[in-house]
């Protein structure tokens, strides 16, 4: 029986030869067929420092209500709301936003309204990069999660019929992939959050795959840095592989990111994936 994953062994052991953690042995079953990643902090480190445009965002929001704390506090209760919805859409961390405005007395804007802002904000904070690699000044490499380039070309050499889904909005994700030269690898898809929120979600993918392929739970693999795809892949029986990056960014995001991952039940924790070729022996795919 699979241990809870909301009471987190206390210790792990270490796959030979690696750092990779093993929490847990994941389900066995007649081999892996599908495999489904996140993007970004999983594959990609496009956007890192998304979180200091979000947040500061989110805090001018706060202090412009009737009635509010002082700005720590504020930043405080930003930082805590906005990492706990990380792997979710952005949609879903503005949604936060407008009732914690209306929490203190402000009126808040549509939560699409948000999304824009921060989109805008953070495309300005990236545009250097995505320049770079459009013109080919910027080696793809230096925005790459290491080993997930690899990785991925490997399970896809061994039959893997592979999946991207991300709560990054559908045409970025795809744009991304295709600079940072990915996109081909995907057979299965490329999925990420669309207008109507409501139509997309990393569940959604997850159980349309097993209910198309008519899977076994231990016949997906799920990679990413967020709770989120972790959970969902507990939930159906499916192989979690949560991968804790390193994030840059001024509010030290993310420190807790292992810790959440285990908490979320992964079987298998890396801080990248450049220990790609041990995993895929060491899950005999």
């Amino acid at each position: 029986m699979a241990s809870d994953p909301r009471t987190p062994r206390a210790t792990t052991r270490v796959l030979a030869g690696t750092a990779v953690e093993i929490v847990e042995d994941p389900p066995r079953g007649s081999g892996i067929r599908h495999a489904v990643f996140d993007l970004d902090g999983t594959l990609s480190l496009l956007r890192d420092g998304w979180q200091d445009q979000m947040v500061p965002l989110l805090v001018e929001a706060l202090e412009a209500c009737p009635e509010h704390e002082p700005r720590a506090e504020l930043e405080a209760l930003v930082i805590d709301f906005v990492d706990h919805l990380t792997g979710k859409q952005t949609i879903y961390q503005m949604i936060r936003l407008a009732e914690e405005v209306e929490k203190r007395g402000g009126r808040p804007l549509d939560p699409v309204d948000y999304k824009q802002r921060y989109n805008e904000r953070l495309a300005a904070a990236i545009a250097a990069r995505i320049d770079g690699l459009e013109s080919r000044t910027l080696r793809a490499e230096t925005l790459l999660v290491p080993g997930s380039v690899a990785f991925l070309q490997r399970l896809v050499a061994r039959g893997v019929r592979c999946y991207l889904a991300s709560g990054t909005d559908d045409d970025l994700v795809r744009r991304d992939a295709e600079l940072l030269g990915f996109a081909a690898l995907f057979e299965g898809g490329i999925f990420g959050a669309l207008p109507d929120y409501q139509r997309f979600s990393k569940a959604k993918v997850i159980r349309g795959i097993l209910s198309e392929f008519e899977l076994s739970g231990p016949e997906l693999l799920i990679v990413g840095d967020g709770y989120v795809e972790i959970e969902n892949a507990r939930e159906v029986g499916a192989i979690a592989f949560g991968v804790h990056t390193r994030e840059n960014n001024r509010y030290h995001m993310n420190a807790g990111k292992r810790e959440r991952l285990l908490r979320a039940g992964a079987h298998l924790l890396a801080a990248d994936l450049r220990a790609g070729d041990a995993v895929i022996e060491y899950l005999g795919v």
